[in-house]
């Protein structure tokens, strides 16, 4: 499923195909329940993009820039 995702530090939207479903999605934003609890088959690039909207690299690009 093709997830869409604001990355708040570049407002800029980013796309992940993830291997989730909608309810998965819902239950994630509409719940306190933990990244990790709702998709356990996720690897931590993936939870990271649905936590920040960030994709694989960004954080350590915005670590260097400075």
């Amino acid at each position: 499923m093709l997830v869409y995702k604001l990355n708040k530090m570049t407002n800029m939207v980013n796309v992940m195909d993830l291997p989730v479903t909608q309810k998965q999605l819902d239950i994630y934003e509409n719940t306190n329940t933990l990244v990790q609890d709702v998709f356990p088959t996720l690897d931590a690039d993936q939870r990271e993009f649905l936590i920040t909207g960030m994709m694989p690299g960004e954080y350590e690009s915005f670590l260097t820039e400075g």
